[in-house]
């Protein structure tokens, strides 16, 4: 196993998605644990997480890598609903620059920090800005995760270029819950590759597992050089 203990990056990576449900978490979980027992001083940090509970990203990430300090997030929000419209059914304050600020604080005190995005991009954060924006005042770079089937064309190219338009790098997209059952599926990482000039993973359905067993399946889905782009493209 690559010996990353003395791992600083110089901007979070972050996992966003092109939906709700598509498994960032689980990603982000795979990403994570690979990352601490490669010896890096990794953890997720989830911005804020709506439907607590009983949804806690953050809590299931710790869960499968086996470390309550894996994972944090700074803000819970009972109603399961988009953060900014959360924090308004519930009669709560939910301020950008406090979200942006408890992100970065996160950030500095991480030496390889895992931004989880909440939703799609274009998820309402609080006040007028969205997950996007959290995203690129981070100065992160991400990682795209998607469905396998039909329709993660569109969705995927559109969330690729909204990031790219942004400024913000795009390591790679990752389809969750490849299973290759259908032609579209089978079609759609090479035409994804052509479509966004992006490297793109595959998952297989981990459903049935625990979150450590789910976490180390993402691991060992991902290829190598994957991984590599992700602990040196952003390494100070």
């Amino acid at each position: 196993m690559t010996d990353l203990e003395e791992l600083t990056l110089a901007d979070p990576i972050a996992i966003v998605g092109t939906d709700t449900g598509v498994g960032k978490t689980v990603v982000t979980a795979g990403i994570t644990r690979w990352l601490r027992e490669s010896g890096a001083d990794a953890r997720a940090i989830k911005p804020a997480q709506t439907g607590y509970p009983p949804d806690d990203d953050a809590g299931f990430v710790a869960e499968a890598c086996d470390d309550e300090a894996s994972a944090t997030c700074p803000r819970y929000l009972e109603p399961a609903l988009a953060p900014r419209v959360a924090a308004e059914v519930a009669d709560e304050e939910l301020a950008y620059d406090d979200v942006r600020a408890a992100c970065e604080d996160a950030v500095a005190e991480t030496a390889v920090p895992i931004v989880e995005g909440i939703g799609g991009l274009r998820v309402p954060l609080a006040g007028d800005r969205e997950v996007i924006d959290l995203v690129a005042d981070l100065d992160a770079t991400a990682v795209v995760v998607t469905r396998s089937g039909l329709g993660t064309l569109n969705h995927s190219a559109l969330s690729v270029d909204a990031l790219e338009s942004r400024g913000v790098d795009v390591a790679g997209i990752v389809c969750n819950e490849y299973a290759g059952a259908t032609v579209a599926e089978r079609t759609n990482p090479a035409e994804l590759e052509r479509m966004t000039d992006c490297p793109v993973e595959t998952v297989p359905p981990l459903d049935d597992e625990t979150p450590q067993e789910m976490a180390i399946g993402v691991a060992d889905a991902l290829s190598p050089a994957f991984l590599d782009r992700l602990v040196t493209g952003g390494v100070d």
